[in-house]
């Protein structure tokens, strides 16, 4: 693995050379760190970039107001300013030790101690910094073989690690879905030994972590291991064998009609189909509203309507949702890609013009007719007018008998 990433490349993007300078990078007190280092080194186009300074917050601050950079104050109880560039935000944390953990929360100490800060990160190949001038990494607990050999391995002890912040579980999966070959061996046992400790997490953090996950490139081979280990259960005791199948089927359809993986679709495959069960789950990982109703939507089944009546009613996200859940044949999901449900061309005041009586005779006839034009594969207005007048002439033929 290579020692070095392309720093030139990196400070091309705009602001980014100024904010380096500011903070010193020609006196060392400046380094990126984490994923950029991680991705730069595995060819991946990283879109945030994260500094590590041995500033203190207050001086960092200080540095960039001097070099006219926007700040914002982001955390600074654990260090994190957000720097303001024109190609986007840039955090920039002060290097620092944990002081004391209750596995959701961390108090934390400042310090100038670059190994002192990798070693509080959570795996090695999140630990990696590097030079913004001359791109040299520098690696202090072997991440650099670890990423080689595609291995998600904790820095220290992993049940200390874990003791720490119980969302390290959940992240040694994630990351695992996303680099990881064969599980490291310690950290697998003790992520099972402490799955119960996720009871502990807000459901939000949960939410966040798994939805990350289901989209990663391994995430069937990975759910279906946090299945076999019970990992899921203290939290998602839903997810079972049968769910790991329906996962493997959305994700083995998705490839084969060319549609990006989505998270609450592969949420739904999860889950039982019953919409009480995608209910229940989607306010307990306080889901937005929106995700929630798609988390529904998938577990209510397809019904025997065509994708474009499907696309109509609930609309292209949900129609491909449920037709991705479903067995039928992947050339019906073409039939959306580009389409755009179109607007029903009569209203109630049409009907009432036409001498149906003010009333709830109006809204039935009016969703009479509009089913009538959905399983005529919506034809023209000319169409819906005579469908119209029909209604109307039989309307009337009964009220006048």
């Amino acid at each position: 693995m290579d020692r070095v990433i392309p720093a030139e490349t990196l400070r091309e993007r705009d602001g980014l050379a100024a904010l380096i300078e500011a903070l010193g990078a020609a006196q060392g007190m400046v380094r990126y760190v984490g994923g950029i280092v991680r991705d730069t080194l595995l060819g991946i186009d990283a879109a945030d970039i994260d500094l590590a300074t041995s500033h203190a917050p207050e001086d960092a601050i200080f540095a960039l107001k001097r070099a006219g950079i926007k700040v914002v104050p982001t955390g600074l109880a654990h260090g994190t300013i957000t720097a303001v560039l024109p190609s986007g935000p840039v955090e920039v944390t002060t290097l620092r030790r944990d002081v004391s953990t209750d596995g959701r929360h961390a108090v934390v100490a400042f310090t100038d101690d670059w190994r002192e800060d990798a070693a509080r990160r959570d795996f090695t190949i999140n630990a990696l910094y590097a030079d913004p001038l001359s791109g040299e990494v520098f690696d202090y607990f072997g991440g650099l073989d670890d990423l080689a050999a595609a291995r998600v391995r904790f820095i220290g002890d992993p049940l200390q690690r874990i003791a720490e912040d119980h969302l390290r579980i959940l992240r040694f999966f994630r990351f695992h879905a996303r680099f990881g070959d064969t599980p490291d061996p310690a950290g697998l046992a003790a992520c099972v030994d402490r799955a119960n400790d996720l009871m502990a997490l807000s459901r939000e953090r949960i939410a966040a972590e798994l939805l990350k996950l289901l989209v990663a490139p391994h995430a069937v081979r990975v759910i279906t291991l946090m299945v076999d280990h019970a990992v899921l259960a203290p939290v998602l005791p839903e997810i079972d064998a049968t769910g790991v199948t329906r996962l493997a089927h959305v994700a083995a359809r998705e490839a084969a009609s060319g549609i990006a993986p989505d998270p609450i679709r592969r949420l739904a495959a999860l889950l039982p189909c019953d919409t009480a069960i995608a209910e229940n789950v989607g306010a307990r990982l306080r889901l937005s509203t929106l995700a929630r109703r798609r988390l529904i939507s998938g577990a209510t089944g397809i019904g025997p309507e065509g994708p474009a009546a499907i696309g109509y009613r609930l609309g292209i996200a949900h129609a491909t949702d449920r037709l991705l859940l479903s067995d039928r044949p992947i050339d019906q999901l073409a039939m959306l890609s580009g389409w755009t449900p179109p607007t029903f061309p009569l209203s109630g005041g049409q009907l009432v013009a036409r001498g149906i009586d003010k009333g709830p005779d109006v809204a039935r006839i009016l969703r009479q007719i509009e089913g009538s034009w959905i399983a005529e594969n919506f034809p023209d207005a000319t169409r819906v007018a005579a469908l119209a007048d029909a209604a109307t002439a039989d309307w009337l033929a009964a009220r006048n008998a």
